[in-house]
């Protein structure tokens, strides 16, 4: 581990400090973190979260105990402190009649390392909390382009790129959450079909807390010169998540869930991917290692991995697919 040699005043050597030490992160191991729990009370069952769970991912009754109950409190914590800072710049301002706009959670990761797992545990613990608020989740592949776009300017290979997303329509959606107007609707997407669904939408209607899932949300754009507004995605979050875990394991999930989707969900003939549930092991694993090296390990290094430090909380994975370190933004 690098080191710096801190010197007194005096020129007197003093001792050693980590890395760690001037990280903008606390960290902390998985047990450590569990203590943060408190009376934090446990009200999912093992069913449920079984059934909110994504295919290969082990997440169990354990695990939220040892990490998402913990969460679950520091999120109540910063709704809470949202909404007295809310109060006081009301009063500052002399706005009688504003009302205070939802609390924006961003979870952002690769593909394969869990992140819509994470979003529906979250959504459930979160709704669950005294205060009974209402908690709604989206994620931004309903803001994809559809097939038929991407297909003609060349971009089916970059899907889940920033590029293969309809930035305006996304960007205008958050602003009209954050606007506060009811009935927001936010475009559908279908992984049987792999597309966008036409004509179909999820209403979101002025929740208390909203869950923003997607791989590239923690994404940055060119500023242009002129000095003028550029909104990130973001911009329109209170808290970020990044769920975090070596690229090798990321590797070995992506090509686990794919062979293990050609047993069940690609059978379905009407599945975009059913093609691959008709052709031999051996050829079904080549065509699983072309995607992760040709598609989504670029995506990786060039737009996902480089988000991480953007970050309030990252949940980093152990080769067993649960979390082993938590690293919380310092204030």
């Amino acid at each position: 581990m690098n080191r710096e040699l801190r010197i007194s005043p005096d020129g007197v050597a003093l001792d050693h400090l980590r890395d760690a030490d001037y990280s903008p992160y606390k960290f902390f191991t998985a047990e450590e973190w569990a203590k943060f729990r408190a009376d934090t009370p446990l009200t999912l069952t093992a069913d449920e979260v079984k059934r909110l769970r994504s295919l290969n991912d082990p997440i169990d009754l354990d695990e939220v105990r040892r990490i998402y109950l913990s969460l679950s409190r520091l999120l109540s914590a910063h709704v809470e402190s949202s909404q007295i800072l809310f109060a006081q710049r009301k009063r500052f301002l002399n706005l009688a009649n504003d009302q205070k706009t939802p609390f924006i959670i961003g979870i952002a990761g690769s593909v394969a390392v869990g992140k819509s797992t994470t979003a529906r545990i979250l959504k459930e613990l979160l709704s669950r909390w005294p205060s009974s608020p209402k908690v709604d989740l989206v994620t931004t592949d309903g803001f994809l382009h559809p097939n038929s776009y991407l297909e003609e300017n060349v971009l089916m290979e970059r899907k889940g790129f920033p590029e293969s997303y309809n930035m305006p329509s996304l960007l205008k959606f958050l602003s009209a959450i954050k606007a506060g107007q009811s009935n927001v609707p936010a475009p559908l997407y279908s992984h049987l079909s792999y597309d966008v669904l036409p004509d179909s939408f999820q209403i979101v209607d002025r929740p208390d807390i909203l869950i923003f899932e997607g791989i590239n949300v923690l994404q940055s754009r060119d500023l242009p010169a002129d000095g003028k507004i550029v909104p990130m995605v973001s911009d329109f979050f209170d808290f970020s998540i990044y769920i975090d875990a070596e690229e090798k394991m990321i590797h070995r999930w992506y090509v686990d869930r794919f062979m293990r989707l050609r047993k069940t969900a690609f059978v379905n003939p009407e599945s975009y991917f059913h093609r691959y549930s008709e052709i031999t092991d051996e050829a079904a694993l080549e065509r699983a290692e072309y995607l992760w090296k040709n598609i989504n390990l670029k995506n990786l290094h060039r737009n996902i991995l480089p988000t991480r430090p953007r970050a309030d909380l990252i949940l980093k994975k152990g080769e067993n697919h649960l979390v082993e370190q938590v690293s919380l933004r310092k204030l």
